[in-house]
Protein backbone atom coordinates (compact mmCIF):
# COMPACT_ATOMS: atom_id res chain seq x y z
CA UNK A 1 0.00 0.00 0.00
CA UNK A 2 3.06 2.64 0.57
CA UNK A 3 4.41 1.74 -2.69
CA UNK A 4 1.47 2.53 -4.83
CA UNK A 5 1.27 5.61 -2.71
CA UNK A 6 4.29 6.88 -3.63
CA UNK A 7 4.17 6.02 -7.42
CA UNK A 8 0.92 7.52 -7.15
CA UNK A 9 2.63 11.16 -5.95
CA UNK A 10 5.41 10.84 -7.91
CA UNK A 11 3.33 10.08 -11.55
CA UNK A 12 0.91 13.20 -10.19
CA UNK A 13 4.55 14.99 -10.17
CA UNK A 14 5.68 13.84 -13.15
CA UNK A 15 2.64 14.75 -15.10
CA UNK A 16 3.28 18.25 -13.79
CA UNK A 17 6.58 18.69 -14.72
CA UNK A 18 5.93 17.29 -18.23
CA UNK A 19 2.78 19.67 -18.49
CA UNK A 20 5.33 22.52 -17.50
CA UNK A 21 7.61 21.46 -19.83
CA UNK A 22 5.49 20.77 -22.74
CA UNK A 23 4.99 24.98 -23.29
CA UNK A 24 8.55 24.95 -25.19
CA UNK A 25 8.66 24.61 -29.09
CA UNK A 26 9.97 21.39 -29.55
CA UNK A 27 7.60 19.34 -27.33
CA UNK A 28 9.99 17.83 -24.62
CA UNK A 29 12.73 19.86 -22.73
CA UNK A 30 15.29 19.44 -20.45
CA UNK A 31 13.03 19.61 -17.53
CA UNK A 32 10.81 16.59 -18.77
CA UNK A 33 14.02 14.15 -19.08
CA UNK A 34 15.04 15.31 -15.55
CA UNK A 35 11.52 14.09 -14.92
CA UNK A 36 11.93 10.94 -16.33
CA UNK A 37 15.19 10.19 -14.57
CA UNK A 38 13.92 10.37 -11.39
CA UNK A 39 10.84 8.15 -11.97
CA UNK A 40 13.54 5.47 -12.90
CA UNK A 41 15.10 6.59 -9.81
CA UNK A 42 12.25 6.28 -7.90
CA UNK A 43 11.38 2.62 -9.37
CA UNK A 44 14.61 1.61 -8.59
CA UNK A 45 13.80 2.93 -4.85
CA UNK A 46 10.61 1.06 -4.82
CA UNK A 47 11.93 -2.30 -6.23
CA UNK A 48 14.76 -2.15 -4.03
CA UNK A 49 12.16 -1.73 -0.80
CA UNK A 50 10.32 -4.32 -1.98
CA UNK A 51 13.01 -7.16 -1.59
CA UNK A 52 13.85 -5.88 1.56
CA UNK A 53 10.74 -5.77 3.36
CA UNK A 54 9.95 -9.82 1.67
CA UNK A 55 13.35 -10.73 3.26
CA UNK A 56 11.87 -9.01 6.76
CA UNK A 57 8.65 -11.28 6.30
CA UNK A 58 10.55 -14.09 6.01
CA UNK A 59 12.00 -13.36 8.52
CA UNK A 60 9.55 -13.33 11.03
CA UNK A 61 7.62 -16.27 9.09
CA UNK A 62 10.75 -18.16 10.55
CA UNK A 63 10.49 -16.79 13.90
CA UNK A 64 7.46 -17.70 14.26
CA UNK A 65 7.43 -21.31 13.19
CA UNK A 66 10.05 -22.23 15.56
CA UNK A 67 8.66 -19.94 18.14
CA UNK A 68 5.48 -22.33 17.80
CA UNK A 69 7.32 -25.70 17.46
CA UNK A 70 8.86 -24.52 20.94
CA UNK A 71 5.54 -23.94 22.40
CA UNK A 72 4.54 -26.91 21.04
CA UNK A 73 7.21 -29.21 22.68
CA UNK A 74 6.66 -27.51 25.86
CA UNK A 75 2.61 -28.02 25.84
CA UNK A 76 3.75 -31.63 25.27
CA UNK A 77 6.12 -31.92 28.56
CA UNK A 78 3.31 -29.87 30.51
CA UNK A 79 1.04 -32.86 29.54
CA UNK A 80 3.34 -35.27 30.47
CA UNK A 81 4.03 -33.58 33.67
CA UNK A 82 0.12 -33.59 34.55
CA UNK A 83 -0.17 -37.56 33.87
CA UNK A 84 3.19 -38.08 36.25
CA UNK A 85 1.30 -35.67 39.18
CA UNK A 86 -1.74 -37.44 38.75
CA UNK A 87 -0.21 -40.93 39.17
CA UNK A 88 1.46 -39.96 42.36
CA UNK A 89 -0.96 -37.82 43.44
CA UNK A 90 -2.94 -41.67 43.16
CA UNK A 91 -0.42 -43.00 44.81
CA UNK A 92 -0.10 -40.41 47.26
CA UNK A 93 -4.11 -41.16 48.03
CA UNK A 94 -3.66 -44.34 48.45
CA UNK A 95 -1.38 -44.51 50.76
CA UNK A 96 -3.20 -42.12 53.13
CA UNK A 97 -6.06 -44.09 52.73
CA UNK A 98 -3.47 -47.04 53.96
CA UNK A 99 -1.73 -45.03 56.62
CA UNK A 100 -5.47 -43.84 58.11
CA UNK A 101 -6.58 -47.17 58.26
CA UNK A 102 -3.47 -48.66 60.04
CA UNK A 103 -3.61 -45.56 62.25
CA UNK A 104 -6.73 -46.74 63.17
CA UNK A 105 -6.06 -50.16 63.94
CA UNK A 106 -3.14 -48.72 65.79
CA UNK A 107 -5.26 -46.77 67.83
CA UNK A 108 -7.69 -49.67 68.63
CA UNK A 109 -4.36 -51.92 69.26
CA UNK A 110 -3.61 -49.50 72.13
CA UNK A 111 -7.02 -48.64 73.48
CA UNK A 112 -7.40 -52.71 73.86
CA UNK A 113 -4.22 -53.22 75.86
CA UNK A 114 -4.40 -49.92 77.60
CA UNK A 115 -7.57 -50.95 78.67
CA UNK A 116 -8.55 -49.02 82.55
CA UNK A 117 -5.42 -47.37 81.75
CA UNK A 118 -6.62 -45.21 79.13
CA UNK A 119 -9.24 -43.62 80.98
CA UNK A 120 -6.26 -42.66 83.48
CA UNK A 121 -4.51 -41.07 80.99
CA UNK A 122 -6.95 -39.27 79.63
CA UNK A 123 -8.02 -37.88 83.49
CA UNK A 124 -4.27 -36.94 84.20
CA UNK A 125 -4.18 -34.99 80.55
CA UNK A 126 -7.26 -32.89 81.98
CA UNK A 127 -6.37 -32.35 85.29
CA UNK A 128 -2.72 -31.10 83.87
CA UNK A 129 -4.49 -28.72 81.98
CA UNK A 130 -7.00 -28.01 85.09
CA UNK A 131 -3.27 -27.13 87.03
CA UNK A 132 -1.56 -25.57 84.67
CA UNK A 133 -4.39 -22.85 84.74
CA UNK A 134 -4.07 -22.78 88.61
CA UNK A 135 -0.30 -22.58 88.91
CA UNK A 136 -0.68 -19.97 85.91
CA UNK A 137 -2.44 -17.41 88.16
CA UNK A 138 -1.28 -18.76 91.40
CA UNK A 139 1.26 -16.66 94.08
CA UNK A 140 3.05 -19.99 94.03
CA UNK A 141 4.51 -19.35 90.70
CA UNK A 142 6.42 -16.17 92.08
CA UNK A 143 8.91 -18.25 94.08
CA UNK A 144 8.46 -20.93 91.44
CA UNK A 145 8.27 -20.09 87.80
CA UNK A 146 8.04 -22.07 84.82
CA UNK A 147 5.84 -24.98 86.24
CA UNK A 148 3.18 -24.26 83.65
CA UNK A 149 5.37 -25.56 80.30
CA UNK A 150 5.39 -28.97 81.52
CA UNK A 151 1.84 -29.33 82.84
CA UNK A 152 0.86 -27.50 79.11
CA UNK A 153 3.26 -30.21 76.92
CA UNK A 154 1.49 -33.58 79.30
CA UNK A 155 -2.32 -31.70 78.75
CA UNK A 156 -1.54 -31.85 74.68
CA UNK A 157 0.30 -34.60 74.57
CA UNK A 158 -1.46 -37.79 72.78
CA UNK A 159 0.76 -40.60 73.88
CA UNK A 160 1.22 -42.27 76.86
CA UNK A 161 2.99 -40.50 79.70
CA UNK A 162 5.38 -42.80 81.29
CA UNK A 163 6.31 -42.84 85.08
CA UNK A 164 8.61 -39.87 84.97
CA UNK A 165 6.00 -37.52 83.82
CA UNK A 166 3.60 -38.91 86.52
CA UNK A 167 5.75 -38.79 89.27
CA UNK A 168 6.92 -34.88 87.95
CA UNK A 169 2.94 -34.14 87.55
CA UNK A 170 2.45 -35.80 91.55
CA UNK A 171 4.70 -33.81 92.68
CA UNK A 172 3.73 -30.11 90.62
CA UNK A 173 0.26 -31.30 92.37
CA UNK A 174 1.69 -31.81 95.74
CA UNK A 175 4.32 -28.37 95.77
CA UNK A 176 0.81 -26.58 94.68
CA UNK A 177 -0.96 -27.91 97.67
CA UNK A 178 1.76 -27.66 100.43
CA UNK A 179 3.03 -24.19 99.26
CA UNK A 180 -0.80 -22.97 99.79
CA UNK A 181 -0.83 -23.66 103.97
CA UNK A 182 2.36 -21.74 104.35
CA UNK A 183 3.83 -18.20 105.32
CA UNK A 184 7.11 -17.59 103.21
CA UNK A 185 9.40 -14.68 102.78
CA UNK A 186 11.58 -14.99 99.69
CA UNK A 187 13.27 -12.85 97.60
CA UNK A 188 11.93 -11.90 93.89
CA UNK A 189 11.63 -9.42 91.67
CA UNK A 190 8.56 -6.70 91.78
CA UNK A 191 7.22 -4.40 89.69
CA UNK A 192 6.08 -1.14 90.83
CA UNK A 193 3.40 0.89 89.53
CA UNK A 194 5.43 3.22 87.52
CA UNK A 195 7.16 0.20 85.97
CA UNK A 196 10.85 -0.20 87.94
CA UNK A 197 11.38 -3.83 88.57
CA UNK A 198 13.94 -4.78 91.88
CA UNK A 199 13.95 -7.66 93.99
CA UNK A 200 12.90 -7.31 97.33
CA UNK A 201 11.77 -9.13 100.43
CA UNK A 202 8.32 -10.75 99.66
CA UNK A 203 5.97 -12.39 102.11
CA UNK A 204 3.76 -14.87 101.03
CA UNK A 205 0.46 -16.27 102.95
CA UNK A 206 -0.37 -19.22 100.82
CA UNK A 207 -1.44 -19.00 97.40
CA UNK A 208 -3.90 -15.80 98.89
CA UNK A 209 -1.89 -12.89 99.84
CA UNK A 210 1.81 -11.49 98.73
CA UNK A 211 3.14 -7.95 100.52
CA UNK A 212 6.48 -6.41 100.38
CA UNK A 213 7.36 -3.42 102.21
CA UNK A 214 3.98 -3.05 103.81
CA UNK A 215 2.26 -3.08 100.37
CA UNK A 216 -0.10 -6.02 98.67
CA UNK A 217 1.25 -7.35 95.17
CA UNK A 218 -0.36 -9.57 92.98
CA UNK A 219 1.00 -11.99 90.38
CA UNK A 220 1.03 -11.05 86.97
CA UNK A 221 1.64 -14.26 84.62
CA UNK A 222 1.75 -12.01 81.70
CA UNK A 223 5.39 -10.58 82.88
CA UNK A 224 5.63 -13.51 85.49
CA UNK A 225 6.67 -10.85 88.52
CA UNK A 226 4.77 -9.62 91.07
CA UNK A 227 3.03 -6.62 90.59
CA UNK A 228 2.34 -3.78 93.41
CA UNK A 229 -1.39 -2.51 92.99
CA UNK A 230 -1.43 0.68 91.56
CA UNK A 231 -3.50 1.84 94.62
CA UNK A 232 -3.66 0.15 98.18
CA UNK A 233 -6.27 -0.58 100.82
CA UNK A 234 -6.53 1.50 103.41
CA UNK A 235 -3.97 2.28 106.14
CA UNK A 236 -5.36 -0.56 108.61
CA UNK A 237 -4.61 -3.21 105.99
CA UNK A 238 -1.36 -1.62 105.60
CA UNK A 239 -0.44 -2.24 109.25
CA UNK A 240 -1.79 -5.57 109.72
CA UNK A 241 1.16 -6.73 106.36
CA UNK A 242 3.76 -4.42 108.08
CA UNK A 243 3.20 -6.29 111.54
CA UNK A 244 3.32 -9.79 109.70
CA UNK A 245 6.40 -8.78 107.88
CA UNK A 246 8.19 -7.64 110.94
CA UNK A 247 7.17 -10.69 113.17
CA UNK A 248 8.94 -13.80 113.73
CA UNK A 249 6.87 -16.33 115.13
CA UNK A 250 3.11 -16.76 116.77
CA UNK A 251 0.04 -16.37 115.35
CA UNK A 252 -0.54 -12.59 113.66
CA UNK A 253 -3.92 -11.60 112.05
CA UNK A 254 -3.61 -10.45 108.08
CA UNK A 255 -5.94 -10.30 105.61
CA UNK A 256 -6.23 -12.86 102.92
CA UNK A 257 -8.13 -13.09 99.34
CA UNK A 258 -9.82 -16.73 99.32
CA UNK A 259 -10.47 -15.37 95.30
CA UNK A 260 -6.71 -14.85 94.52
CA UNK A 261 -7.12 -11.58 94.13
CA UNK A 262 -10.77 -10.77 92.39
CA UNK A 263 -11.75 -9.40 96.29
CA UNK A 264 -8.63 -7.30 96.66
CA UNK A 265 -9.45 -5.89 93.27
CA UNK A 266 -13.02 -4.77 93.96
CA UNK A 267 -11.46 -3.16 97.55
CA UNK A 268 -8.58 -1.39 96.08
CA UNK A 269 -11.27 0.23 93.81
CA UNK A 270 -13.89 1.36 96.35
CA UNK A 271 -13.80 4.83 96.14
CA UNK A 272 -12.51 7.22 98.97
CA UNK A 273 -13.94 10.19 100.57
CA UNK A 274 -11.91 12.60 98.44
CA UNK A 275 -13.66 10.68 95.34
CA UNK A 276 -16.91 10.29 96.85
CA UNK A 277 -16.88 13.81 97.89
CA UNK A 278 -15.89 14.46 93.36
CA UNK A 279 -18.84 12.44 92.91
CA UNK A 280 -21.22 15.01 94.13
CA UNK A 281 -19.63 17.92 91.36
CA UNK A 282 -20.59 21.39 91.92
CA UNK A 283 -23.19 21.02 93.97
CA UNK A 284 -21.92 18.66 96.41
CA UNK A 285 -18.96 21.24 96.91
CA UNK A 286 -21.57 24.11 97.32
CA UNK A 287 -23.39 21.78 100.05
CA UNK A 288 -20.26 21.28 101.93
CA UNK A 289 -19.34 25.01 101.78
CA UNK A 290 -22.55 25.59 104.32
CA UNK A 291 -21.31 22.92 105.77
CA UNK A 292 -18.34 24.33 106.64
CA UNK A 293 -19.73 27.89 106.97
CA UNK A 294 -22.49 26.90 109.26
CA UNK A 295 -20.32 24.83 111.69
CA UNK A 296 -17.72 27.53 112.19
CA UNK A 297 -20.38 30.29 113.15
CA UNK A 298 -22.03 27.60 115.35
CA UNK A 299 -18.94 26.88 116.88
CA UNK A 300 -18.01 30.49 117.14
CA UNK A 301 -21.40 31.42 118.60
CA UNK A 302 -21.18 28.49 120.97
CA UNK A 303 -17.71 29.91 122.49
CA UNK A 304 -19.25 33.27 122.47
CA UNK A 305 -21.89 32.04 124.78
CA UNK A 306 -19.92 29.95 126.98
CA UNK A 307 -17.92 32.94 127.87
CA UNK A 308 -20.61 35.60 128.12
CA UNK A 309 -22.14 32.54 130.79
CA UNK A 310 -18.65 32.41 132.67
CA UNK A 311 -18.88 36.15 132.96
CA UNK A 312 -22.52 36.43 133.78
CA UNK A 313 -21.44 33.68 136.64
CA UNK A 314 -18.65 35.87 137.85
CA UNK A 315 -21.33 38.92 137.69
CA UNK A 316 -23.80 36.70 140.18
CA UNK A 317 -20.75 36.53 142.86
CA UNK A 318 -20.55 40.37 143.00
CA UNK A 319 -24.07 41.77 142.33
CA UNK A 320 -23.17 44.89 144.21
CA UNK A 321 -20.59 46.15 141.11
CA UNK A 322 -22.00 45.55 137.64
CA UNK A 323 -19.38 45.31 135.18
CA UNK A 324 -20.15 46.30 132.01
CA UNK A 325 -18.60 43.28 129.93
CA UNK A 326 -21.96 40.70 130.56
CA UNK A 327 -25.75 41.41 129.82
CA UNK A 328 -26.23 41.15 133.31
CA UNK A 329 -23.96 43.93 134.27
CA UNK A 330 -25.51 46.07 131.68
CA UNK A 331 -28.88 45.23 133.29
CA UNK A 332 -27.47 45.99 136.45
CA UNK A 333 -26.05 49.16 135.72
CA UNK A 334 -29.51 50.43 134.26
CA UNK A 335 -31.02 49.37 137.80
CA UNK A 336 -28.47 51.34 139.70
CA UNK A 337 -28.80 54.18 137.47
CA UNK A 338 -32.37 54.45 138.39
CA UNK A 339 -31.92 53.84 141.81
CA UNK A 340 -34.86 56.10 143.09
CA UNK A 341 -37.52 55.30 140.16
CA UNK A 342 -40.93 53.80 141.01
CA UNK A 343 -41.15 49.94 140.69
CA UNK A 344 -43.16 50.49 137.05
CA UNK A 345 -40.43 51.99 136.03
CA UNK A 346 -37.95 50.14 136.73
CA UNK A 347 -39.68 46.85 135.53
CA UNK A 348 -40.04 48.76 132.10
CA UNK A 349 -36.25 50.30 132.59
CA UNK A 350 -35.50 46.33 132.74
CA UNK A 351 -37.21 44.75 130.23
CA UNK A 352 -35.86 47.06 128.04
CA UNK A 353 -32.43 46.18 129.12
CA UNK A 354 -33.06 42.63 128.36
CA UNK A 355 -34.72 43.46 124.97
CA UNK A 356 -31.52 45.11 123.90
CA UNK A 357 -29.09 42.23 125.03
CA UNK A 358 -31.48 39.32 123.24
CA UNK A 359 -30.09 39.97 119.83
CA UNK A 360 -26.59 39.83 120.69
CA UNK A 361 -27.27 36.52 122.52
CA UNK A 362 -29.47 35.28 120.00
CA UNK A 363 -26.92 36.32 116.97
CA UNK A 364 -25.96 34.08 114.03
CA UNK A 365 -29.06 31.74 115.24
CA UNK A 366 -31.27 32.31 112.36
CA UNK A 367 -28.64 31.72 109.72
CA UNK A 368 -27.66 28.74 111.28
CA UNK A 369 -31.26 27.13 110.74
CA UNK A 370 -31.18 28.91 107.26
CA UNK A 371 -28.20 26.35 106.31
CA UNK A 372 -29.38 23.59 108.08
CA UNK A 373 -32.30 23.95 105.93
CA UNK A 374 -30.83 25.05 102.81
CA UNK A 375 -28.31 21.86 102.78
CA UNK A 376 -31.11 18.99 101.91
CA UNK A 377 -32.69 21.21 99.58
CA UNK A 378 -29.04 21.65 97.54
CA UNK A 379 -29.19 17.62 97.80
CA UNK A 380 -32.42 17.10 96.52
CA UNK A 381 -31.37 19.73 93.49
CA UNK A 382 -28.28 17.34 93.20
CA UNK A 383 -30.57 14.64 93.06
CA UNK A 384 -32.47 15.67 90.22
CA UNK A 385 -29.04 16.89 88.26
CA UNK A 386 -28.05 13.40 88.27
CA UNK A 387 -31.46 11.44 87.71
CA UNK A 388 -31.35 13.96 84.04
CA UNK A 389 -28.13 13.11 83.32
CA UNK A 390 -28.64 9.52 83.75
CA UNK A 391 -31.35 9.53 81.85
CA UNK A 392 -29.60 11.55 79.23
CA UNK A 393 -26.95 8.89 79.16
CA UNK A 394 -29.80 6.36 78.72
CA UNK A 395 -31.16 7.93 75.88
CA UNK A 396 -27.48 8.18 73.88
CA UNK A 397 -26.14 4.64 74.68
CA UNK A 398 -29.16 2.79 76.03
CA UNK A 399 -29.00 0.55 79.33
CA UNK A 400 -26.33 -1.99 77.92
CA UNK A 401 -23.81 -0.97 79.95
CA UNK A 402 -24.62 0.62 83.88
CA UNK A 403 -21.06 1.96 83.94
CA UNK A 404 -22.13 4.57 81.78
CA UNK A 405 -24.86 5.23 83.87
CA UNK A 406 -22.84 5.45 87.24
CA UNK A 407 -21.81 9.26 86.89
CA UNK A 408 -25.40 10.75 87.10
CA UNK A 409 -26.49 8.02 89.66
CA UNK A 410 -23.12 8.67 91.80
CA UNK A 411 -23.92 12.35 91.80
CA UNK A 412 -27.52 11.94 92.81
CA UNK A 413 -27.23 9.72 96.31
CA UNK A 414 -23.76 11.35 96.85
CA UNK A 415 -25.74 15.02 96.73
CA UNK A 416 -27.95 13.73 99.05
CA UNK A 417 -26.04 12.05 101.21
CA UNK A 418 -23.30 15.17 101.66
CA UNK A 419 -27.39 17.38 102.39
CA UNK A 420 -28.13 14.98 104.92
CA UNK A 421 -25.01 14.42 106.45
CA UNK A 422 -24.58 18.95 106.51
CA UNK A 423 -28.47 19.46 107.76
CA UNK A 424 -28.46 16.81 110.76
CA UNK A 425 -25.13 18.25 112.71
CA UNK A 426 -26.47 21.92 111.81
CA UNK A 427 -29.57 21.42 113.22
CA UNK A 428 -27.63 19.79 116.27
CA UNK A 429 -25.87 23.09 116.66
CA UNK A 430 -28.78 24.95 116.39
CA UNK A 431 -30.06 23.29 119.36
CA UNK A 432 -27.48 23.90 121.29
CA UNK A 433 -26.91 27.82 121.11
CA UNK A 434 -30.61 28.22 121.17
CA UNK A 435 -30.58 26.63 124.34
CA UNK A 436 -27.47 28.43 125.87
CA UNK A 437 -29.10 31.32 124.57
CA UNK A 438 -32.19 30.75 126.41
CA UNK A 439 -30.86 29.97 129.24
CA UNK A 440 -28.99 33.14 129.53
CA UNK A 441 -32.05 35.11 128.71
CA UNK A 442 -34.08 33.38 131.70
CA UNK A 443 -31.15 33.93 134.15
CA UNK A 444 -31.49 37.61 132.79
CA UNK A 445 -35.07 37.57 133.08
CA UNK A 446 -35.17 35.27 136.71
CA UNK A 447 -32.39 38.62 138.19
CA UNK A 448 -34.28 41.46 136.67
CA UNK A 449 -37.47 39.67 138.67
CA UNK A 450 -35.79 39.35 141.49
CA UNK A 451 -34.27 43.19 141.71
CA UNK A 452 -37.92 44.19 140.87
CA UNK A 453 -39.60 42.61 143.65
CA UNK A 454 -37.05 43.76 146.19
CA UNK A 455 -37.67 47.09 144.66
CA UNK A 456 -40.77 46.71 145.16
CA UNK A 457 -40.37 45.18 148.94
CA UNK A 458 -38.18 48.26 149.40
CA UNK A 459 -40.75 50.66 148.19
CA UNK A 460 -43.61 49.05 150.69
CA UNK A 461 -40.92 49.50 153.62
CA UNK A 462 -40.24 52.86 152.91
CA UNK A 463 -44.14 53.33 153.22
CA UNK A 464 -44.88 51.75 156.37
CA UNK A 465 -42.04 53.68 158.10
CA UNK A 466 -43.97 56.58 156.12
CA UNK A 467 -47.27 55.97 157.57
CA UNK A 468 -46.00 54.54 161.55
CA UNK A 469 -45.59 58.03 162.79
CA UNK A 470 -49.28 58.99 161.77
CA UNK A 471 -50.92 56.84 163.28
CA UNK A 472 -48.67 56.88 166.44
Amino acid sequence: MNIILVLFFALVLGMNDAGFAGATENGLSEQGSEAVIRLDSLLERLRESRVQESRINLKREEEFLARKDARKRLLEEAKEELIRNDKETNTLLAQIDANAKELGDLKETLRDRAGSLHEMFGLIRQSSGDLSAIIQESLVSAQYPNREQFLDSLSRNERLPPPEELEKFWYALLQEMTQSGKVIRFSAPVTSPQGETQNRFVTRVGGFTATAGGKFLRYSPQIGNLMELSRQPPSRYSKLAKRLESSERGIVPMLIDPTRGAILDLLVQKPDLLERINQGGAVGYMIILIGCIGILLASLRHVSLIRTAKRIEKQLRNIGTPSSDNPLGRVLVVLKRMDKANPETLELSLDEAILKEIPHLERGHALIKLLAAIAPLLGLLGTVIGMIITFQTITLFGTGDPKLMADGISQALVTTALGLLVSIPLLFAHSLVTARSKSLIQVLDQQSAGLIAARIEQHRGEHRDRASPILT
